[in-house]
């Protein structure tokens, strides 16, 4: 697709042999790979208008990420693409941590569904670059151009001017209100800000192997827990497998990459004989993080913004939380819904929980690479001994050691619960709900695309006045009540539904009313009136994002 264009001054056009051509924009995203393809799905969603600008000639062949979990998949069913996406997955997969010697001294295997999906599944980037692909051309405000380049730009008080080099050598001008880097680790927009990654960056190195026709008995990950090699083997959708093999400081990546020395590391850690080699390639994992994330007008998202090492497969999936978070507020901020105030609070939001994941993988990394034969065996004994004890137990196999997804700050409003305890600041689950006539479908079916107010054992009629109250009105809010009282009555624009399983997180919320934004984290709790009403929250939420 050529760059959308405007016709400009004759003498503008003979400036040179490069025409430059003004174009308006919204939105220009830079980089079309996972991020920026789900940020451009989000933004049609929304109804603001984008250009996505990608330097490669196409979607990536090449596998990269492997892992997607439930918070992404609950992205792709925000874009209407998760039934798409689940058809091309492997759903639910665990990881079996190996001893040197082959036995199994801890399985993470969670079976929970909080947010709808599970928790963890193989996918191909590839297929899942191709399906956003084509998501995007089902908005008209929405334009991808591919085979383009960041070369330059410039922000001012109204907004950005890019200058974007496209494949035939021509330079045009593209004015935009918002400029977001998507463009990953080595990103044109975070170096022409000034910024560098800031944090630790490994000397590690670790041969990527990935294999087609590589069949294997195990549907779960193998991590083979060794000081001599560490090294994982991920099952992933169609028979195809990846490798990561740790190298030692001496081997050269010359060395290690010759296929003799490939071959011999994928026999010696149980890869199918027919396996047939798509992918070898050698990373230096780092974890990393930019020391601002929105500078003016321009924003940073991804790779971009935060670089995770692998080992508990949240690189990609912490990118595109960034854009679940980014994406509802541009959407807003430029239709004139809120103030440039509430893009702030997408890095106050975020950078915390990458940290946390940032660390997970860390220590994830210290478990399946010990530093000596030792201490690999007395963490895995540790390990051994601890999964006697069924609390202990779950808590490492159901993974609810993985940070949860909250923040203490930003676009929300305390309600005063204690803070293990408050919903607000938090992802709301999503259960399956009943509906009146039987039917069941995941909550967040009947939330939209917007803002919701969903009731917890409030009459629906009480949720219906609570919307029509000025500050939430303005949000123009989808209705729920979950479980109504009895005998209530079902009103114009609210669902009534029931819990089709016990989620008891909702528990301490039963009688209150919950905002929960687009991007499904609850902003604000209360009653259906009194001093403590849902209304006041809002009123003091909203005030505070307009001035």
């Amino acid at each position: 697709m050529a760059l959308p264009t405007k016709p400009e001054d004759s003498a503008a056009m003979d400036r040179d042999t490069h025409d430059e051509i003004e174009t308006q924009v919204p939105i220009l995203v830079v980089g079309a790979g996972p991020c920026g393809l789900t940020l451009a799905n989000l933004l049609g969603t929304y109804g603001a208008g984008v250009l996505l600008v990608e330097r490669n000639p196409s979607t990536v062949r090449e596998p990269r990420a492997v892992s997607i979990d439930d918070e992404s998949l609950r992205i792709m069913q925000a874009v209407g693409l998760s039934d798409e996406v689940l058809k091309s997955i492997v759903a639910g997969y665990g990881s079996d941590y190996l001893t040197p010697s082959g036995r199994c001294f801890l399985t993470v295997e969670p079976t929970g569904r909080p947010f709808g999906f599970p928790r963890r599944n193989a996918f191909r980037q590839p297929q899942l670059e191709a399906q956003l692909q084509v998501g995007a051309t089902r908005f008209s405000t929405v334009q991808t151009v591919y085979g383009s380049t960041l070369d330059s730009y410039q922000q001012d008080e109204e907004g950005v001017t890019a200058r974007i080099l496209d494949g035939q050598g021509n330079i045009r001008r593209i004015r935009c209100q918002y400029l977001v880097g998507c463009d990953g680790a080595g990103s044109d927009v975070r170096r022409q800000l000034g910024l560098r990654l800031q944090g630790e960056s490994f000397a590690q190195r670790w041969l990527i192997v990935d294999l087609e026709n590589s069949p294997t008995n195990r549907r779960n990950t193998v991590v083979f827990c060794d000081s001599v090699r560490p090294c994982i083997a991920l099952p992933g959708p169609n028979q195809t497998r990846r490798f990561e093999f740790k190298l030692h400081p001496e081997e050269r990546e010359e060395d290690i990459l010759q296929s003799g020395v490939v071959d011999r590391l994928l026999r010696d850690h149980g890869a199918h004989a027919e396996s047939v080699l798509i992918r070898k390639v050698v990373y230096t994992f780092h974890a990393r993080v930019a020391p601002r994330w929105c500078v003016g007008r321009v924003l940073l998202a991804g790779d971009a913004a935060h670089l995770t090492p692998p080992f508990a497969g949240q690189g990609m999936n912490s990118g595109l939380r960034d854009c679940s978070n980014i994406g509802w507020k541009l959407a807003a901020v430029i239709a004139g819904r809120q103030s440039r105030k509430i893009l702030l609070t997408y890095e106050q939001e975020r950078r915390d929980h990458v940290w946390r994941m940032i660390q997970l993988a860390l220590r994830m990394g210290r478990i399946m690479s010990p530093k000596s034969r030792f201490r690999g065996f007395v963490v895995q004994s540790a390990f051994r001994a601890i999964g006697l004890w069924p609390a202990a137990k779950s808590f490492f196999g159901e993974m609810k050691y993985k940070p949860k997804p909250k923040f203490d700050t930003g676009f929300m409003q305390p309600d005063g619960f204690r803070k293990n305890r408050t919903l607000v600041g938090r992802m709301l689950v999503q259960p399956l709900v009943r509906m009146p006539d039987g039917k069941q479908l995941l909550l967040d079916e009947l939330l939209g695309s917007g803002f919701a107010l969903v009731g917890i054992n409030v009459p629906a009629a009480d949720v219906g006045s609570a919307s029509e109250e000025r500050a939430i009105a303005q949000l123009a809010p989808a209705c729920v009540a979950i479980n109504p009282p009895a005998g209530g009555k079902e009103i114009l624009r609210i669902n009534v539904v029931e819990l089709n399983r016990d989620f008891a997180a909702l528990d301490p919320y039963r009688g209150r009313i919950l905002l929960v934004r687009p991007d499904r984290y609850v902003a604000a709790s209360g009653t259906s009136s009194g001093r403590d009403s849902i209304g006041a929250a809002v009123t003091s939420l909203v005030a505070r994002f307009n001035h």
